[in-house]
């Protein structure tokens, strides 16, 4: 039932059609009796600093943001959590009394997927496919965790990852590297690395039949993230699967991340798995 006092927290970004979010949310405001609702907003770019505004007037609770605005909304906040900071990037916001702080819950989100399964990232090899606004705040929360880092981007691009890893070595005192994403230096990579983390959209619906590894690199040593949610198992985490390796899919880095945002919002613990049956359910309709 929604009445005059149900808190809202939501969505902004450009697209928002097609996010599992509301349907999360919405599904353990329920489980846990939380007189809250969860709503998405496609927002401009040009009417980001309005919306976020208009969030701040109206009482939201918490905002997620979503690509294109997760750098853009930085500038709107009052204060940044410090690793939001670090990272650049902002995707969760709590409201207290009108002030709005910015977190990346994308990082997170990611080491508690990874967490959950077992994984301890210290002190190990990790390569990472792609550069992008994923990509940097997984490298950063695997850099802060000890990790060693390389990070293979493709060839026009190379500059993004040479930029993400100096960046990198102003906060952290680890090992990163940027490589051009090919079959020599994958291999190469891929030889000694105990965990590969997808961080590009290479086997995302409707191209599922992609992947960027060749089957043949994977081997049962390996732990195998992909950040790829739709669909569920991609062609990389299936091969992965066959060759030994632990998976670790994208759908458990957003219910990671949303499970956290919940957290913040409510101050109640929620059950990750509830959220991902939830977040499932909504990717086969």
């Amino acid at each position: 039932m929604i009445s005059s006092k149900t808190r809202i927290c939501a969505l902004f970004g450009d697209p928002v059609e097609h996010s599992v979010s509301p349907a999360m949310h919405n599904v353990a405001f329920a489980e846990k009796e939380l007189d809250f609702t969860y709503l998405a907003f496609r927002i401009s770019e040009e009417d980001l600093g309005l919306a976020v505004k208009a969030a701040r007037l109206l009482g939201f609770r918490g905002l997620n943001i979503t690509i294109p605005h997760k750098v853009n909304v930085m500038s709107h906040l009052d204060e940044l959590d410090p690793l939001a900071e670090q990272i650049g990037a902002v995707n969760t916001i709590v409201n207290k009394e009108g002030i709005l702080k910015g977190y990346n819950t994308d990082a997170t989100g990611f080491l508690r997927a990874l967490t959950d399964k077992g994984v301890n990232p210290a002190d190990k090899n990790v390569a990472v496919l792609g550069a992008g606004g994923a990509s940097r705040a997984i490298s950063f929360i695997l850099a802060r965790e000890g990790a060693r880092l390389t990070i293979l981007n493709r060839k026009e691009e190379l500059d993004w990852a040479v930029s993400l890893t100096g960046h990198i070595s102003e906060h952290f005192d680890v090992a990163a590297k940027a490589l051009e994403l090919n079959e020599a230096n994958l291999k190469a990579s891929l030889n000694n690395a105990a965990i590969l983390v997808n961080a590009t959209s290479v086997g995302m619906s409707p191209r599922q039949q992609q992947t960027p590894v060749p089957a043949s690199l994977l081997c049962r040593d390996m732990v195998v993230f992909d950040i790829v949610y739709n669909p569920c198992r991609t062609r990389l985490l299936r091969e992965a699967e066959e060759a030994g390796a632990t998976t670790i899919g994208g759908l458990d880095m957003l219910v990671c991340q949303g499970a956290t945002g919940f957290e913040m919002w409510t101050g109640v613990e929620m059950s990750a798995a509830i959220m991902k049956e939830a977040a499932a359910k909504a990717l086969e309709v």
